[in-house]
């Protein structure tokens, strides 16, 4: 669209390209015809995933990259762009929550009232992505049916569809099994301590999970098992001589 070319919006969008502008700002300026904007495949993308980020501002930040670059079309390839770079930042927050939830959801059966079994799980996401993610597990688990429960909301799949419920609580989720103790056994007895790489395990499973998923309650001990060992093996090794 044509931005008017009146007293209060000249000064404002002469270096629009160059300046960020709040939508406050945006709401000055008189509407007039609209045109397309064209963006890339891999900028929608982005765009989506920042729209599940839980910041308060994040359609206005995307509304406002998107109205710019209608109508400054060079703006689409500045990557150091300010708006784009904070878009990017909350995208990547997003897509790394996504790949935290497909890895570190724990099922528990259950059996519901028609006697069915029900796999059903509890997650605590920073960020609105359970729509973004569960395509993901009516893929995987499409011949089981199974619910996914969190404080922002809840999916079941019945074997044909996806259903929506408002959020959950933890104290809904079901408590451990038989079937959790077996997964602890085998947790425990595939651990290699001469593999234990503890900064890089915290960078692949946070802290900030662990309190959701069982198999965390097992790690400090086997962790300080691990050290225990390496200092024996440390000790038994032969000391060289001084040299001459």
């Amino acid at each position: 669209m044509q931005v008017n070319a009146q007293a209060d919006s000249d000064d404002l969008f002469t270096s629009i390209a160059a300046k960020v502008v709040t939508t406050a700002d945006l709401d000055r300026v008189p509407a007039a015809g609209s045109s397309p904007v064209h963006i890339r495949k891999s900028q929608l993308t982005v765009l989506r995933n920042a729209c599940c980020h839980s910041h308060v501002g994040r359609y206005a930040l995307c509304y406002r990259w998107l109205w710019r670059v209608q109508q400054f079309p060079e703006l689409i390839g500045d990557v150091l762009d300010s708006d784009w770079c904070h878009i990017e930042q909350m995208a990547q927050a997003v897509s790394r929550e996504i790949h935290k939830m497909h890895a570190f959801i724990r099922f528990r059966p259950t059996i519901n009232e028609e006697g069915e079994t029900v796999h059903i799980a509890w997650f605590e996401p920073d960020n609105h992505i359970l729509r973004a993610a569960c395509d993901f597990f009516e893929r995987r688990f499409a011949n089981m049916r199974w619910v996914i429960l969190t404080p922002k909301g809840c999916v079941s799949w019945d074997l044909h569809q996806l259903k929506w419920a408002p959020g959950a609580t933890a104290a809904q989720a079901p408590k451990a099994d038989e079937g959790e103790a077996l997964w602890l056994a085998y947790y425990q007895s595939t651990f290699n301590p001469a593999r234990l790489k503890e900064q890089a395990m915290l960078r692949e499973m946070p802290r900030r999970y662990w309190r959701n998923l069982p198999e965390t309650r097992l790690i400090s001990p086997m962790v300080s098992m691990a050290r225990s060992r390496k200092h024996e093996m440390l000790e038994k090794l032969p000391h060289s001589g001084k040299r001459t």
